[in-house]
Parts: C-alpha cells; structure tokens; sequence
C-alpha cells in the first residue's frame, strides 16, 4: 500500500505524469504533453476574455471577473513552473486579441510582442498557484489579495516602459465610462484602478475554490472595499465648480487621403464656426502636412481663420523640416502668426520609428510600419494658448499616442494646464477596436489629473471629457465636422492626489513584488540546504 501526504480529493488529484519536475514520475513522458497544452491552449484562450471588457466590445463589468477563468488554470497547475507557463500563455492570448489591430502596421511583430510581453504574467501564474492551491487557508488568502494585484500591476507597469512601447490596454482602463470606479484614479494613477480589478478578481477565485469559510470571509471582505474605494473616492472629490468654462471646437474632417484636401476640409469646417462663441479650435493629428515655418500659403489660411473665429488654432503639422526629418508638432497659431510648437516626444514604436531599425527594418517591407524614423521632440511643455477674451488659458497639448502616458498629462497638470487637447490619427484603424480604445485614455487622463480633456480625431473618434471624466460630447468615426463643447474649469493650481504623489502605487507594487521574490528564493534555498 503507498501512503498519500496530499489532498486526497479527486477533483484535486493530478496524473502521476503532470506531478512537478523532481518528483516520481510512473508513467511515459509522452502522455504529458497532449494534456499540458490542452491547459496551455485553455490560457491563451482565456487571456482573450478580459479584453471584452475594453473598448469596443465596452462589457466594462466584465472586468471584474474575466481574470477568474485563466486564475483558476494557473492554479490547478500542476507545479510552480507550469503555472508560469500557464500565465505566459495567458498574457500572450491577452495581447494578441487586445492589440490585434496593429496587424498592419508590425505584420509579423505581433506575435513577437505577444511572446515577450506575455512573459511577464507568468510571474502572476507563479503566485496564483504558490498562494492559491489546495488547501487554501486563510493566511494565504490574506497574501494573495495583496501579492497577486502587486504582481499584476508590476507586470503592467514593466510592459509600459517607453523603450518597450508604452502603456496600452491596461487593466483599469476598462472602466473609462464609470467615473466613480475612476475616483481611484485621482488618488492613485490608472495603476490604482487596475489593483482593485485584481483584487476582485482574485477575490472571486478564493471564494469559489476555497473549502473553509475564513479565506471566504476574508475574500468577500476585500472584493466589497476593493469596488467601494472608487465610488468613495468619487464622492469626496467635488466637481469644478465657480472656476469658469472654455469653449472649444473640435474639428473632424474624416478620410480624406490627399493632404492637401484634408487641410482644406479642416478649414470650410473651421470657417462655419465663424459667429460662435469658440475660445480654442482644435485639429486633429497629421492636419497639415505643411512646413507652417515656411509654407506662408498654409499658415495665412489658419491666421485668417484664427481670426474670422476669434479663436487661436491648434494644428497638427506632420512635416518634413528645413533640415531633411519628418517631425509631429502641435502648432499654436494666432491672427499674428505661428504663437508656439510642442514637438511629439514618445513616438509610436513601428508606426512612427523602427526600434533597432538596422536589425528590424525589414518588418516596414511586410507591413505599413513606418519607412523612416520620425525627429522626436526634446522636451514637454505647455502651449500659452488665450482664450477669446485675451485672458491665459495653457493647454498641455499632447499628440496621438502619448494620450498613453500617465505621467505625461500629470506633467502638464503640475505645470499648470487648465485643459488637455490629444490631437489624434487612427485612420489606419478605423473599423477596429483602436479608435474606442484610445479616446478612452483621454477620458481617464481627466479623472487621474483633475483637468477636463479633449481629443480632437481626423477620423473619430473627437470627445470631450469633464475633470472627472465624465463624457461631455462625441463624434464618432462615422461622423465628420466640428464638435464644439463648453468644458468646465477646475481653478488654477488645482492638483490630485495623484498629481502630486505620482506613481507610488506601481512603485509599491514593485516594492512587494521584489519582496515577495527574495522571501521566496530564501525559503527555497534554506529547503534545499535541509
């Protein structure tokens, strides 16, 4: 007779030729890999699922409970090792199905991404099945409510690095249309949103796999604060008030592939708003694709119209400048001239430069990536836009993708931006998900600065969102013409909490994690010493 030491269960019990590495094995190898990858193929699938929770399928609820599936894989692994397999797996499934519209732009590149960035999750599978197996008790319940989310964001916050790409399809972006879920952005960044989907999630995991009513409670208990937080949050913040509004237009010309047509759509657009009462027009992204320093035609036609409308004109110059680079800049122009230019600093990897272009430049030969690197700028600042009355209205005027970046709009928040204007171009995706996916951003850079935001799109979608993040107005990808919306200010030097702490909470998230990891390796080694 042998002697169990283990869970006696069936439902619990594992064949002899999935036991982890080291330990006896009865059986052939061969068995195990048919029933490994059915587990591993069971991943991928169900990193697919949370991404229903994005733009535009928009089942923001869903969010909440769409890591269960793929928490639940990892931790009926059979060891450690194939747990981290497992949440390799589910990353990539993650980021091939949220970011499949980049097919055309990187081709091949996708699945490459999806590999290396899917990596990173298997240190979420790691710690899902370390804390999480049978039989659960309530000491590690406790453990993983706090390290599973820490591991989560860690991970985000790892693929979010400039040098890797940038922060895209993070998970507390699936709430952008909740703005009481997003009072935790305020308070802790987009990163703090993300930790309370995860807590929830692995919330959900422990309540429904564990056996004993402590580590139900003590699961319960963090879910119901973790969704409270927000709305609490929310609740204290007030809502500008007394602070005066600005009216601005956003205009949307829609497809129109001949530059020079697209800046004359721009303006007939611009022209109409002629006898309204507009502080600021906006244009889209790539508007002009004129030299406004030494192209008199083209910066004569947005002087005559800043000064038909009454207002100053942010265009999007995409150019080729005097000194042979294509740069993007957002241009501030008055009745007297060219005022100000913010040239884009974070430019979209493959879109707009190759990284390691002597190595990976042949990826532009199978996909629409960009055939030569774009100049990037050197340095944020505010533009020293005026409203129709002469009075300063700075706008932190950031340029497509760098809607991104968190700490970009904080930036600008500091610096003391009264709006945020994202000039954006999503043509190449119009009829995927990529165009709901990235107003989203603007609408969540609002609620974690405390500034109303704007995105003006060439194509959709253009929308305007209050300091809270709260949607104002929209036009779609369907639609063209100009979106003009009077936005509520916040009074000067207004800052959030996040705007003032900054990324305390993904710094935290490292702190445990790192934490975690060195306790970890420590009681292996001092198992492994006997």
């Amino acid at each position: 007779m042998s002697r169990r030491t283990g869970p006696t269960s069936p439902a619990l019990s594992t064949p002899p030729a999935d036991h982890p590495e080291g330990a006896e094995r009865t059986g052939p190898r061969e068995p195990r890999a048919p029933h490994r990858y059915r587990a591993r193929l069971g991943a991928l699938a169900a990193g697919a699922v949370p991404v229903l929770a994005f733009p535009a399928p928009g089942q923001a609820w869903l969010a909440w409970i769409a890591l269960v599936p793929g928490l639940l894989l990892m931790q009926r692994a059979p060891g450690g090792r194939e747990a981290a397999v497992r949440g390799w797996w589910f990353g990539a499934g993650f980021i091939l199905t949220a970011m499949y519209w980049l097919v055309p732009s990187i081709g091949p590149g996708l699945p490459v991404l999806a590999v290396l960035f899917g990596a990173l999750q298997g240190a979420v599978g790691y710690t899902v099945h370390r804390l999480l197996r049978p039989p659960l008790t309530a000491r590690r319940a406790l453990l993983a409510l706090l390290l599973v989310p820490a591991v989560w964001v860690s991970a985000e916050y790892a693929r979010s690095w400039p040098a890797l790409g940038g922060p895209w399809a993070l998970l507390g972006a699936t709430q952008w249309q909740h703005p009481a879920v997003l009072g935790l952005a305020s308070a802790g960044g987009i990163w703090l949103v993300s930790a309370a989907v995860a807590t929830v999630n692995t919330g959900v995991l422990i309540a429904l796999t564990a056996v004993h009513w402590r580590p139900r409670a003590i699961a319960a208990s963090a879910a119901v604060l973790a969704l409270a937080a927000g709305p609490a949050l929310f609740a204290l913040r007030e809502a500008p008030t007394g602070a005066g509004t600005v009216t601005v237009a956003l205009v949307q010309p829609g497809i129109v592939e001949d530059p020079q047509a697209r800046f004359d759509a721009s303006a007939r657009t611009t022209a109409a708003l002629v006898g309204q009462r507009v502080d600021l027009v906006v244009w889209g992204e790539s508007s002009t694709t004129a030299d406004l320093d030494h192209d008199p035609a083209a910066l004569d036609a947005l002087r005559g119209l800043a000064a038909t409308t009454g207002a100053q004109v942010i265009a999007g110059e995409d150019a080729r400048k005097a000194d042979g680079r294509i740069s993007k800049d957002a241009v501030l122009v008055s009745p007297a001239g060219v005022v100000d230019r913010y040239r884009k600093i974070r430019l979209v990897p493959f879109g707009e430069y190759i990284p390691l272009r002597p190595a990976l430049g042949w990826i532009a030969g199978v996909s629409r990536a960009a055939g030569e690197n774009r100049a990037p700028g050197t340095a944020f600042h505010l533009l020293p836009t005026v409203d129709r009355t002469g009075a300063p209205l700075p706008v932190g005027a950031l340029i497509c993708f760098e809607s991104a970046f968190p700490d970009m709009a904080r930036t600008a928040a500091r610096d003391g931006a009264r709006v945020l204007v994202y000039q954006s171009s999503t043509s190449t995706f119009q009829r995927t998900w990529a165009p709901e996916q990235h107003v989203s951003l603007a609408a969540i850079r609002a609620a974690e600065t405390g500034r109303p935001a704007v995105q003006a799109s060439l194509t959709g979608v253009s929308a305007a969102f209050d300091a809270q993040g709260r949607e104002l107005a929209r036009l779609g990808t369907d639609s063209t013409g100009a979106l003009t919306v009077r936005l509520p200010l916040t009074a000067p030097g207004t800052l959030t909490w996040y705007d003032r702490v900054g990324d305390v909470v993904p710094a935290g998230a490292l702190l445990i994690t790192a934490g975690a990891a060195v306790v970890s390796v420590g009681a292996a080694r001092r198992t492994a010493l006997g």
